[in-house]
């Protein structure tokens, strides 16, 4: 998303210019200063005309990480995370260190929970970034260095909670949601739990499930017996490449959250912020 902005020129006065020159430029520079913020302000509220919302960003690799939101007058249009040019340039390693969780594959995963900005118009309620510097299981399919972008319609505190000492993770592992409310194509291997994350749905005509290498693919989660996260998986490399990719993704009869919800995701480097992004776009009203 490029940023364009107006240069206001005065004529500079001849040498031989009145007195107190320098008090009318200050004051015409204020006159046309307010008028273009007004009209700068005006056109942000103003319909076709989309605004660019970020959240606080988070220290990744060699970068930042953040997430931002594109509104179109009050309809957002796309949610995504916007990663720094310098973020893959010093990014941790799989051998562990400060802030590695230990996978039970010997991998090591580092995750990242990014603030949304504070006008959020979806039922996303929190985003949270993983980096998986090798992958991780199965062998042969995603152990590729990867990052998760998870975008959750259940809070912190909920996430957090999805834990083995809870007496009922199982059971609430295999509480599946009603089938209307599963995107078309998409199955369940296994309801096998990832703590603080949940069971993960798989669209099995994935190129990576059909003996392609894994670059990007997307998955939904569920826990408990509701749909609650909907996650790009993109690799280093992919990203790398700088390209712009969008993907159309099926649709469910029925949504768990009302409000706006993707059909199709997008990876991309834009070159004017000088980020990658990955988002949900296509956003549409579901009630």
């Amino acid at each position: 998303m490029s940023h364009h902005s107006s240069h206001l020129q005065i004529p500079r006065p001849r040498a031989a210019s009145f007195k107190g020159w320098t008090s009318v430029v200050a004051v015409a520079l204020a006159v046309l200063v307010a008028q273009a913020c007004s009209a700068a302000s005006g056109a942000e509220k103003s319909a076709g005309n989309p605004s660019l919302l970020y959240g606080e960003a988070v220290a990744v690799g060699g970068g930042t990480a953040r997430t931002y939101i594109v509104m179109d007058a009050d309809t957002p249009t796309e949610i995504g995370i916007a990663l720094s040019e310098s973020v893959l340039a010093d990014l941790p390693s799989d051998h562990g260190g400060e802030g590695a969780v230990h996978m039970p594959d010997g991998h090591s995963m580092y995750e990242f929970t990014l603030p949304l900005p504070r006008r959020n118009e979806t039922p996303f309620r929190q985003v949270v970034l993983n980096w998986n510097p090798g992958g991780h299981e199965p062998p042969g399919i995603y152990d590729q260095p990867h990052f998760d972008f998870h975008f959750y319609m259940i809070d912190t505190l909920a996430r957090k909670g999805i834990l083995p000492s809870d007496p009922l993770f199982q059971l609430k592992a295999e509480r599946l949601p009603a089938a209307e409310f599963i995107p078309a194509g998409y199955v369940l291997p296994a309801p096998m739990a990832v703590p603080q994350m949940g069971v993960h749905w798989i669209d099995p005509t994935s190129p990576e499930l059909n003996g392609k290498t894994f670059t990007r693919t997307f998955i939904y989660g569920s826990w408990d017996g509701e749909l609650i996260f909907a996650e790009p998986m993109i690799t280093k490399a992919f990203l790398e490449a700088r390209t712009d990719s969008s993907f159309a993704l099926p649709a469910a009869a029925r949504y768990p959250k009302p409000g706006y919800h993707p059909t199709t995701y997008r990876v991309r480097w834009d070159d004017a912020a000088r980020e990658y992004r990955v988002s949900l776009t296509g956003l549409v009203r579901r009630d």
